[in-house]
C-alpha cells in the first residue's frame, strides 16, 4: 500500500475482538469474525485498524496479561488466521496495527513460571521486579505502591510448600500481571525479538500498552498519592509518579525505533501515554521515538470549551516543536463510553443519554477536523452507552473483583456491538449468548438498523470520514481560531490549494447564529438543527444546541 507517512492523519478503528465478532458461537468474538466484518470497516472510511491482544493469555485482564507474545489464544484464532487478517486487511487498503504489552507478563508466562521454580537471585528472579520485604521478617512489601487495580502493588513470593521467601514481586496491575525489569537485557530482547515476529509477519504497527511505564526510579521510594483522575481512566494518577513517565522509558523506545526503521515501509508506533502535560507527551514523538502517543487530556476535557481549547492549544504548540502530529481520542476500552461520559446529570443524579449522543455527535465531528490523526472506538459509531447495570456475577473487570465491587468500570465499554436483529446477541454470535450480556434496547442502535438512515450516528461517521479524506485542508496541518466565546468554538483548516474547511462548535443549550462571512456552504452536521438564515446582514448559518458543522471556507 502506499500512501507515505499515512499515521500523520490516520483515522484508526480500535477493535477489542473478544467484543466485535464471533465467527464459532461461543459467544466470544474471533479473529475470523473480525476477518468477516473487514468489508465493514472498510465501507466506513477508516484508515487502519489497531486491534487489543489476542495472544494467549489466562485472560485475568482482558488478554493484556500475556502468556506468549507470539501466539494466539486458541479461543480467539490461529497463527494462520493472523496472516489472513493482515492480507486481506491490505486488499482493502485498511492497516494493521497490534497491541504489546511490555510492562508486565502473565503470571502464567514461561519467565515467571521459572522464577517460580528456582531460589532467590537467580537470573530468572531478575527478569521481574523483586525486592525484599521490609520488617524483620521481611513481611511487609517493599514500599507503598499501588495496585491500579486497588490494593497492594506487590505479591510475596512462597516456596513450594507455602511458605514466605522474605521477598515481593511487583505487579502495578493484578497480581497475575508481573512488572517485568527494564534493567535486564533478556527482557529487552525479548520484546526486540518479538517486535521483528510481527513485523515480518506484515503488520503496520504497534500501539504500546502502559508506554508512559517500564521503567520505575532508582530505589522504588515510598509515594505520596493525589487524587485520581476524574476521566473514567483505569490509572491511579496522573502525576510524575516514580512509577510512570520515568526518563529512562525513552532509551527504550529508541532503540524500538531503530527496528521499526529497519523496514520498507517503517513500522509505525502508537503509545498509551498517560502524563501530566502536554510537554511531557510530546518528549514520546521525537523524531528517534514513538511516532505518535494518545491525548488524554483531551479526552478528559470532556464537554467543557475552555478545558477543550486548552487542551487543543497545548497539544498543537508542543507537539509542533518535536515535528510530530497530535492523536486524539474520545473513547476506548478503558474509558466510559463518550456518550456517556458528555450526558448532562440531572439534580436526582440520571444521565440524559439523549443529549449525551448529541454532544457526543458533535464532539467527534469537531474531533475529526482537528489536525493530525484519530482514533475510534468499536461501536462508537452506532452511538453505543456505557452499561452500567451489569449482574456482578458477569463482570471480569479486575478493578471490580479487587475493590469489592466498588470500583471498576472497563466492563461496561466492552460489551459485545451489536449488528442485526431483535433480541441479543443482536448478530454477534450465532450460537452462545455473548461473554457479556447487551443491553435489549441496542436493537435501535445495530449497524443494520442505522444503514442507510439518513441522519443515524452510522451515516454521520460515514459522511464525516468521506468528507475528511476528500478534503485536502482536513487531516494534519494548520488551525487557525475563528471564535472561542465559552459557547462557541469555531477554526479554520487550510491547504496548500487554498481551500479550507471551517469548523464551529455550539456547546451551548440555544441557537447559535454563525458570522456572515463563513458562508452557508455547508457540509455536514452532527444534528438535524441547522439552517440557513437570511439577516440584514446577509445569509449565515445558525446551528443548534450541542451541535457541530463544517463548512466549506
Amino acid at each position: 500500500m502506499s500512501g507515505g507517512e499515512w499515521w500523520r492523519h490516520a483515522v484508526v478503528y480500535q477493535v477489542y475482538p473478544r467484543s466485535f465478532a464471533d465467527s464459532d458461537g461461543d459467544g466470544m468474538g474471533d479473529i475470523p469474525g473480525l476477518i468477516t466484518r473487514l468489508d465493514y470497516l472498510a465501507d466506513l472510511g477508516v484508515d487502519a485498524i489497531w486491534i487489543s491482544p489476542f495472544y494467549t493469555s489466562p485472560l485475568n485482564d482482558g488478554g493484556y496479561d500475556v502468556e506468549d507474545y507470539r501466539s494466539i489464544d486458541p479461543r480467539l484464532g490461529t497463527l494462520d488466521d493472523v496472516d489472513t487478517l493482515i492480507s486481506q486487511a491490505h486488499e482493502r487498503s485498511i492497516r494493521i496495527l497490534m497491541d504489546i504489552v511490555p510492562n508486565h507478563t502473565s503470571s502464567e508466562h514461561r519467565w515467571f513460571k521459572e522464577a517460580l521454580a528456582t531460589e532467590p537471585g537467580s537470573p530468572a528472579w531478575d527478569r521481574y521486579v523483586v525486592r525484599e520485604g521490609r520488617g524483620e521478617d521481611r513481611e511487609t512489601p517493599p514500599n507503598n505502591w499501588r495496585s491500579v487495580f486497588h490494593g497492594s502493588g506487590w505479591s510475596a513470593i512462597r516456596h513450594a510448600d507455602g511458605s514466605p521467601t522474605g521477598y515481593w514481586y511487583l505487579h502495578l496491575f493484578d497480581p497475575t500481571q508481573p512488572d517485568v525489569n527494564w534493567d535486564n537485557t533478556d527482557v529487552h530482547q525479548e520484546f526486540i525479538d518479538t517486535l521483528r515476529f510481527w513485523f515480518d509477519r506484515g503488520i503496520d504497527g504497534f500501539r504500546i500498552d502502559v508506554a508512559h511505564g517500564l521503567v520505575k526510579e532508582e530505589g522504588l521510594p515510598d509515594y505520596d498519592y493525589v487524587k485520581k483522575s476524574e476521566s473514567g481512566s483505569i490509572l491511579e494518577d496522573s502525576a510524575h509518579a516514580p512509577f510512570w513517565d520515568q526518563d529512562g522509558v525513552h532509551d527504550i523506545y529508541r532503540e524500538w525505533r531503530k527496528v521499526a526503521d529497519e523496514y520498507d515501509p517503517p513500522r509505525v508506533f502508537c503509545g498509551e501515554t498517560w502524563v501530566p502535560n502536554a510537554e511531557r507527551l510530546a518528549r514520546y514523538q521525537r523524531p528517534d521515538e514513538l511516532h505518535t502517543s494518545f491525548n488524554f487530556a483531551y479526552l478528559e476535557a470532556g464537554w467543557d470549551a475552555a478545558r477543550m481549547r486548552t487542551s487543543i492549544d497545548e497539544t498543537i504548540a508542543n507537539h509542533a516543536r518535536v515535528d510530530a502530529p497530535p492523536t486524539w481520542v474520545l473513547s476506548n476500552h478503558d474509558v466510559v463510553r463518550h456518550r456517556t461520559r458528555m450526558a448532562p446529570i440531572d439534580e436526582d443524579g440520571v444521565r440524559d443519554l439523549e443529549r449525551g449522543l448529541l454532544r457526543a455527535r458533535a464532539a467527534t465531528l469537531f474531533t475529526l477536523a482537528l489536525p493530525g490523526s484519530m482514533y475510534l472506538y468499536q461501536g462508537e459509531e452506532l452511538g453505543l452507552f456505557e452499561v452500567v447495570d451489569l449482574a456482578p456475577e458477569v463482570r471480569q473487570d479486575p478493578a471490580w473483583l479487587r475493590s469489592g465491587g466498588t470500583d471498576g468500570t472497563r466492563d461496561g465499554c466492552r460489551v459485545p456491538i451489536p449488528w442485526s436483529g431483535s433480541s441479543p446477541s443482536f448478530g454477534f454470535s450465532s450460537g452462545a449468548a455473548s461473554w457479556l450480556p447487551q443491553p435489549a434496547g441496542w436493537a435501535q442502535l445495530s449497524v443494520a438498523a442505522e444503514r442507510k438512515v439518513e441522519d443515524s450516528t452510522l451515516e454521520l461517521y460515514r459522511l464525516g470520514l468521506r468528507i475528511r479524506r476528500a478534503e485536502a485542508s482536513l487531516g494534519e496541518g494548520p488551525l487557525e481560531w475563528l471564535c472561542d466565546d465559552g459557547t462557541v468554538l469555531a477554526f479554520r483548516r487550510s491547504a496548500p490549494d487554498g481551500s479550507s474547511v471551517i469548523c464551529a462548535l455550539n456547546l451551548g443549550t440555544g441557537i447559535a447564529r454563525l458570522p456572515v462571512e463563513w458562508g452557508t456552504d455547508f457540509l455536514v452536521a452532527s444534528g438535524q438543527d441547522v439552517a440557513a438564515m437570511s439577516t440584514d446582514e446577509g445569509d449565515r448559518i445558525a446551528i443548534g444546541a450541542e451541535t457541530a458543522v463544517w463548512l466549506k471556507g
